[in-house]
């Protein structure tokens, strides 16, 4: 039978933890050789990497190596297989299986012997998990998750894989101890089998990278109509988002809705947008005392989350409901956007600017321990007034509605708050009492024990970040958020840029050795972000450093679109992302920014390599347009007319800053008139020594404008 198949296993997504090292210690006696064993847990392989996914399991049982040579070295020289595990610290079932399998002493007697044992965090090294979650798709089929443990040839070829394991066969999966068996004597008995096989797997994909790459082709407003129609039709029309089930943001479908709506007038696009947003906001996704949002419910109600919260949702649901509270001016969204700004600012930020990775789901070791209430809490929390209307705002009850099944001893009569009425208008009283338990039941959470937070600096997600708060400063005419945008910006530039490479992570006064395509293209963003919201023409020179690398590293100038990671001997294949999923790929992110560089530069290289990896991606949006809303955003851009306002004087352009980004523009760029902007745009001059706004579309313009409130009316407002 086939090796790559011996193993279909059920997937489970989300939440990560990582494993670590124990090294062997002949003792005289069995004491003795328990003392030393618990002692040398201490200088195990994982000791000394700074992914807090790692260094949380440094002292399992197993013996971890971190991705490198020493543990390449050691399966090639000891002949032996490697189990390559894949996760991230808030990974839930990453936990659950650390719990149940690598503390195991036996599993891990067993797995030393017979392996080479890889941890690895996948937001630390995502190049090197876009190659084994690949392999795993295809050799099952689909699917995927973490954590991911692929079995690999000491070439690091895969053969075998799955994602969680229980430590024996249960409910229909197959059990670790069994795997780790099956494994090992296939090993040892059928080598050069297995070695055919992985070489077969490597070859297939290598084979189906040759075929993907497609001419390309222009993407009209017809196919982004027909994407529209089938991206609706299978829309929860009830609840909000898509699927049964579990429920994630997909905020890069959100956005293609809001962008399609605007150029087309499409009100059911924009309909399921606003219907999203509110059901998130009322639900128990959203954290209602301290802001933020968890990663994804179970159910598809956004009732029960897995609690963790990731650096990449808030910065991107913060510009959506951003974009909402321009569009509407709805209160509510302006509120959801505040919640999480302030939510970052006070737990995701490092004392020196950038922002944090993650929180954990569990705290003490039970998940949503940090953030549920029993009934009985909340009795001896608040006043009689307090509690009656706490209770039936959040929908409180004596049983609770979630119980973490995955836990052997789960706690019980949890409540997750979500607004359980959210048509209730409560009296000026009720608000009151509502008010003062909200404020009674956030000091309490405080106090309690709070779930891990995974504080590496990652240059992606902080690039995100750093685009959203610079823009919700302006949007919200709350100069905190810019402050924090600016600080953070400095921080990535200081500890991750040496003038020539930008590094992926740094921790503890370190940064790593890799280079990803997206910690360059969000970076980009961040830059022109911050160039839009203060004209710093500095902003606008590391955007195009940034943007002149990514395209030596990362560019396939070939086929067009962008690698995730750079060409080096530890990827046995180089791969580019394949759909728009938690965040953009690097190929949508690319277009979209090269695209934008081109208009303000006026730089044609940049224009014609956002428009080759932009068209080079039509037949894949036209097959499976779920998989590319992000480049459909970028195509909707490109079908309009581009415009940019440029801002030419200094003396009141702040007052021209906020008034464009104020109004819901998504494809408008403002830009000023000097630094290394386009020749057309420095021709543009002050009008009668006063600040001046151009409203340009290629080197056309309407007539300029010095008073804000002309230019308030120049760019106007829709409404749905």
């Amino acid at each position: 039978m086939h090796l790559c198949i011996l193993f279909n296993v059920v997937v489970m997504c989300i939440n990560a933890f990582v494993i670590a090292t124990l090294i062997s210690i002949v003792a005289i006696n069995q004491l003795h050789a328990e003392e030393a064993n618990e002692k040398a847990a201490e200088l195990n392989h994982l000791i000394g990497e700074k992914s807090p996914y790692l260094i949380l399991h440094a002292r399992n049982p197993v013996d971890w190596y971190p991705w490198g040579k020493q543990a390449f070295q050691k399966a090639k020289k000891e002949n032996k297989p490697i189990l390559l595990s894949i996760g991230y610290s808030t990974c839930h079932w990453c936990h659950v299986m650390e719990r149940e399998s690598f503390q195991n002493k036996e599993i891990a007697e067993f797995l030393n012997k017979h392996f080479v044992a890889i941890k690895l965090d996948r937001e630390e090294r995502p190049d090197v998990d876009k190659i084994y979650m690949a392999a795993y798709q295809a050799m099952y089929q689909g699917g995927g998750g973490w954590p991911l443990n692929m079995f690999l040839t000491p070439d690091l070829k895969p053969f075998a894989g799955g994602t969680y394991f229980p430590p024996n066969d249960r409910q229909g999966r197959p059990g670790f101890k069994r795997v780790l068996a099956t494994l090992a004597q296939a090993w040892n008995e059928q080598g050069d089998e297995v070695l055919k096989s992985a070489n077969d797997i490597h070859r297939g994909m290598s084979e189906s990278l040759i075929k993907s790459s497609v001419a390309a082709g222009e993407i009209t407003g017809n196919d982004l109509a027909e994407a529209m129609k089938f991206l609706l039709q299978g829309a929860d029309g009830k609840h909000g988002g898509w699927g049964m089930g579990t429920k994630f943001p997909q905020v890069c479908h959100l956005r293609f809705l809001l962008r399609h709506w605007y150029r087309t007038g499409n009100k059911e696009a924009f309909k399921h947008a606003r219907l999203t947003a509110d059901k998130m906001m009322q639900g128990g996704i959203n954290d209602h005392l301290a802001g933020g949002f968890h990663r994804y419910t179970v159910d598809d109600r956004w009732l029960v989350p897995h609690f963790e919260k990731m650096l990449y949702d808030q910065a991107q649901l913060l510009d959506f409901y951003l974009d909402l509270w321009l569009i509407t001016g709805d209160l509510s969204y302006r509120a959801v956007a505040m919640d999480i700004s302030d939510y970052v600012l006070r737990e995701m930020q490092h004392k020196d600017g950038g922002f944090y990775s993650a929180q954990d789901a569990q705290s003490e070791g039970k998940e949503g321990k940090y953030h549920c209430w029993t009934l009985a809490e909340l009795k001896a929390l608040l006043s009689e007034d307090e509690l009656k209307v706490a209770t039936r705002w959040y929908g409180i009850t004596e049983k609770g509605n979630f119980l973490d099944h995955s836990d052997p001893e789960p706690l019980l009569n949890l409540n997750v708050l979500h607004i359980a009425e959210p048509e209730w208008k409560t009296t000026a009283q009720e608000q009151k009492s509502l008010d003062s338990a909200n404020a009674k039941m956030c000091n309490a959470r405080f106090d309690r024990i709070p779930a891990a937070t995974d504080d590496k600096v990652l240059a992606d997600w902080n690039g995100m970040m750093i685009a959203a708060l610079a823009r919700a400063g302006i949007v919200l005419e709350e100069k905190k958020y810019h402050t924090a945008a600016i600080k953070a910006h400095g921080l990535v530039k200081a500890k991750l840029w040496d003038g020539r490479l930008l590094y992926h992570r740094w921790r503890d006064g370190e940064r790593d050795q890799s280079q990803q395509a997206a910690s360059y293209l969000q970076m980009i963003a961040a830059s022109l972000t911050l160039y839009q919201t203060t004209l710093d023409a500095g902003y606008l020179d590391f955007a195009i450093l940034l943007a002149e690398g990514a395209r030596k590293l990362f560019y396939d100038a070939k086929n067009g679109g962008f690698y995730v990671g750079t060409d080096r001997p530890d990827l046995v294949l180089r791969l580019k992302d394949d759909f728009d999923g938690a965040t953009p790929t690097a190929s949508s992110q690319a277009a979209y920014q090269f695209l934008r560089l081109a208009v303000i530069t006026g730089r044609e290289d940049f224009r014609k390599i956002g428009e080759k990896t932009l068209h080079g991606a039509s037949a894949s949006i036209k097959a499976s347009p779920f998989s590319f809303t992000e480049m459909m955003s970028v195509a909707e851009m490109e079908l309009g007319e581009q415009p940019k306002l440029v801002i030419a004087g200094k003396e009141t352009s702040s007052d021209f800053i906020k008034a464009r980004f104020q109004t819901y523009r998504p494809h408008l760029l403002l830009t000023g008139n000097e630094g290394k902007v386009d020749a057309f745009t420095l021709t543009l001059k002050p009008k009668d020594a006063k600040t001046t706004a151009y409203y340009c579309a290629g080197k056309t313009c309407q007539a300029p404008v010095t008073e804000v409130q002309a230019l308030g009316k120049m760019l106007g407002k829709k409404t749905p």
